[in-house]
């Protein structure tokens, strides 16, 4: 696994995200120590394809010495210049209108974070500050999802509907608000078509507008697949429904594309995918392609309007629009454009990846919802498929899973009893079939320590 000596250091002093630190300090940790392409490397020189991007944002791949040498050259020129206090610099104006140039005609203002948890507490400010300015103040409840992931500030994890977090640090606080999540395979009634489905999970949205009051709701915020909550695909009639009923109600909509933005569903935006427009984005991962931290926070024109209106807007971060940053963001985004790596996604690699991943899973017996779209593809690891009967303890059964496909040296995720992937979207058809070879591997080894478990406690219950 790793070096004994890099575990002892790795763990010496650094509280890892995430992680049970206790068990970190017993077991250790894997020393990932270079990457290239769509690969990372540990410390004892194992190849391992990363079929994650990191967390989900390596989208150009690892190894880009162009962008390198942009954030070298940016550091010698200007390393650092805050955008408060009437200034500016030029690698921030050129970000700017590079990400205008390729959002829809309504999106003209971009605000600038460091991370997705800051774009999504900056967009919680946001939302408020535009009903106050536009004079109804009382509009400040914000509408989630169970199962949904916003990051993990304060802000971000109550938003989320991951109530694991909200049991730590008296989550959610006060204005947040949730909705059942739009999955089909799990919530849907029996016969009920895909597109019923979806009109019905969207509904969910009108009845807690009306038992709450419109007057009170600011802003509906969703992932257009939900990404960290197993990549939940919604029926293709579910966002259509849900804006609909955003503009009926008088409610922002808001599309979290930490995940799904810059390419990851085969356009520059998860929305262009899934069917409709937002009011705000939110933004940041795929941005650098995880090259450095940045976010940004796309508003429209009707926000933008209401803000301008609104005198200061008293919200922001040292590193706002960092010089840095916002270079290699910017050359980023000529990366996805030019070498037409989103137009791959979409019309070959997307394509190809969903026949096989179909093909490759559909064989064994734990599996059932099978889904991609794009390069964002899931599956459920189920106790019986024919009757959606799921694994006791929702969780366990998927690290064991995952901890299969790691020790094979294939990253893979699990979102509770959801197996998931994104891997880069510079991935080619014959690394996809090198990935997925591996991977029904590792689910044939899962699938024959199930039998064992399950034949085990049959056993003991006679």
């Amino acid at each position: 696994m790793t070096k004994k000596n890099d575990t002892k250091h790795a763990v010496k002093h650094h509280l890892h995200p995430f992680s049970d630190n206790g068990q970190l300090k017993k077991n250790g940790v894997r020393m990932m120590v270079k990457a290239k392409g769509i690969y990372v490397y540990d410390s004892d020189g194992t190849e391992i394809i990363d079929g994650m991007a990191g967390l989900w944002c390596v989208n150009i791949g690892y190894g880009r010495k162009k962008l390198a040498k942009i954030a070298k050259k940016q550091m010698e020129v200007l390393p650092f210049y805050n955008t408060f206090f009437k200034t500016s610099h030029p690698a921030v104006i050129k970000l700017s209108e590079k990400l205008i140039e390729i959002t829809p005609d309504e999106f003209n203002h971009v605000f600038y974070t460091n991370s997705g948890s800051e774009s999504i507490d900056t967009m919680m400010r946001m939302v408020r500050h535009y009903w106050a300015s536009v004079g109804q103040p009382s509009k400040k409840i914000i509408i989630g999802r169970w199962n949904g992931y916003h990051g993990s500030t304060i802000g971000g994890a109550s938003l989320g509907g991951m109530k694991s977090m909200h049991q730590q640090g008296d989550l959610p606080i006060a204005n947040i608000v949730h909705i059942e999540q739009p999955w089909y395979y799990g919530l849907a009634n029996d016969n009920e078509s895909e597109e019923e489905f979806g009109i019905r999970a969207a509904n969910w949205l009108e009845e807690k507008i009306l038992s709450l009051g419109a007057d009170k709701i600011a802003a509906f915020v969703g992932e257009p697949i939900q990404g960290a909550g197993g990549v939940i695909i919604p029926p293709a009639s579910y966002w259509p429904r849900i804006e609909e009923i955003c503009r009926k109600h008088n409610i922002l909509l808001v599309s979290d594309e930490v995940i799904c933005g810059y390419g990851r569903t085969g356009k520059w935006f998860g929305f262009q995918t899934l069917g409709f427009t937002p009011d705000i984005c939110t933004t940041a991962k795929g941005l650098s392609s995880g090259y450095l931290p940045i976010g940004a926070v796309l508003v429209n024109d009707k926000v933008t309007e209401g803000l301008l209106a609104g005198g200061e807007f008293n919200h922001g971060f040292t590193y706002s629009g960092h010089p840095v940053a916002a270079a290699v963001a910017y050359e980023n985004l000529n990366i996805l454009a030019d070498k037409n790596i989103i137009e791959k996604v979409y019309t070959k690699t997307g394509p190809y990846l969903r026949k096989r991943w179909q093909e490759t899973f559909s064989q064994f017996k734990y599996i059932a919802d099978i889904r991609t779209e794009g390069l964002m593809c899931g599956f459920t690891l189920v106790k019986n498929r024919e009757t959606r009967e799921f694994f006791e303890d929702f969780g366990t059964t998927g690290l064991l899973c995952r901890d299969i496909f790691f020790k094979n040296n294939l990253i893979f995720r699990a979102c509770g009893d959801h197996i998931v992937a994104a891997p880069p979207l510079i991935i080619s058809k014959k690394e996809i079939d090198i990935m997925l070879s591996i991977a029904a591997t590792c689910m044939r080894e899962f699938e024959e320590l199930m039998d064992q478990k399950l034949s085990h406690n049959t056993d003991n219950a006679v």
